[in-house]
């Protein structure tokens, strides 16, 4: 979330950042923050000096007491009383104010960063990189839940049975080609020095807290029955949360982490071919990368974050293209991302494959996330993650890009995973 301090120095900044999100009511929730905040300040000085006149009177009545003065002592004791009864009434308005605050921010967003575009929905997107020519395929090319039915790879009708729409099941060259992916990917982001992860699939209200997940999308999260824990939407949220209420020192920045886990989220259903077979899933496989850096140097780690995602895409042989997000396609957290797509010939259309953002210090503030420099002073970090990449639409891809007569078509990088060339 957003520092007051900053909301402060930089209101109309703040104002027009969240304008540009297309947020209606910005000057009111700012002011709000402001507002709520100054009653916090004044209280808190209320407070605080209610507490000094206890502390001054109650050495007062020590020294009454030890030189016979009992009387006197008495009388002033019945003061502390009316003290005592304001500190309490003033404690419990400033809780109120610090809610309130707290929660104020919570709806708040984070500020886009200049170089995001305007607009209002993914359409207004602004396409960074395309290729100039895209594959072409004979117009009996099929999509890839009809080619996951002929080859016996992919069942969503069994998934259906076992769990509901959305959870399909892997078998045979399928699920080989799916963990042949995961292990690539995998073994790719080691090579260039980020640190493997294997975080828990269940998170507890702080951890969602403080990547942004609550409480923005309680609603697309699975929670356990009865209790205040959730099924992780994204590996993003356990491993960002590693590392929540550290200071950290700067020698050991950045700190670079992968991730494989399966994700789970409770997306609205809907029809059509967008979310037809493995467009669109409540469980699937991504492999998550996750970089604690320091503000000076987290854009350019935000290029290379994105450099490395296109390198995984050209290996696949892939056609793709980057797209950076404008300001009402935003993530809540997000201060710019761009997202990366490969083209399904069989479908005719862009498929989101990963999204790349750098969410300046929005999470570190939330997460209490800080380093301490050279000179001993205590700053907050920033994070940033990437998709690295989600598997299901990366599936798609392949199945419906690589089709032949002779089969499905594997591309090199992952035949040493695989053990075979093509899945027919």
């Amino acid at each position: 979330m957003l520092e007051v301090y900053y909301i402060k120095k930089n209101k109309a900044q703040v104002i027009q950042g969240l304008q540009k999100r297309k947020i209606k009511n910005a000057a009111f929730l700012v002011e709000k923050i402001l507002s709520t905040d100054q009653e916090r300040r004044a209280t808190q000085a209320a407070l605080d000096n209610t507490l000094a006149q206890l502390k001054k009177l109650a050495n007062q009545i020590g020294h009454l007491m030890k030189e016979g003065k009992k009387i006197e002592a008495e009388a002033i004791k019945l003061q502390t009383n009316e003290l005592k009864a304001a500190s309490k009434t003033l404690t419990h308005q400033l809780r109120l104010h610090e809610k309130e605050l707290k929660n104020t921010l919570y709806e708040i967003p984070n500020i886009p960063h200049r170089e995001v575009p305007n607009g209002v929905c993914a359409d207004d997107n602004q396409v960074v990189y395309q290729p100039n020519n895209l594959p072409q395929i004979d117009k009996n090319a099929l999509p890839h839940w009809e080619l996951a039915k002929r080859y016996d790879i992919i069942d969503f009708e069994l998934g259906s049975k076992v769990t509901g729409a959305g959870f399909p099941v892997y078998k045979g060259k399928g699920a080989k080609l799916q963990r042949a992916l995961i292990n690539f990917f995998l073994d790719e982001a080691q090579q260039i020095g980020y640190n493997e992860i294997q975080p828990p699939l269940i998170v507890n209200q702080a951890s969602g807290y403080g990547t942004g997940q609550l409480p923005d999308k309680e609603g697309q999260m699975y929670q356990l029955t009865d209790e205040a824990l959730y099924l992780i939407p994204t590996a993003e949220v356990p491993i960002t949360n590693l590392y929540r209420n550290n200071i950290l020192n700067k020698d050991d920045l950045p700190i670079k982490n992968v991730g494989y886990t399966p994700c789970f989220r409770r997306e609205a259903g809907s029809w059509g071919s967008h979310v037809r077979g493995l467009n669109r899933l409540h469980q699937f496989d991504k492999v998550e990368i996750v970089q604690l850096q320091l503000p000076e140097k987290s854009y350019e780690a935000l290029q290379a974050m994105c450099q490395y995602v296109q390198h995984l895409l050209k290996a696949l042989v892939l056609p793709y293209r980057v797209v950076k997000l404008c300001g009402g396609d935003l993530g809540f957290t997000a201060a710019l991302t761009y997202d990366m797509e490969v083209f399904s010939v069989a479908q005719g259309k862009w498929l989101e494959v990963s999204s790349v953002s750098n969410f300046e210090t929005y999470q570190a503030n939330r997460m209490k996330l800080r380093y301490r420099d050279e000179n001993g002073k205590i700053h907050l970090l920033h994070t940033l993650n990437g998709s690295a990449l989600a598997l299901p639409r990366i599936m798609a891809a392949l199945l419906e890009n690589n089709q032949t007569d002779a089969g499905i078509y594997i591309p090199e990088v992952l035949r040493l995973y695989t053990g075979f060339d093509y899945i027919g």
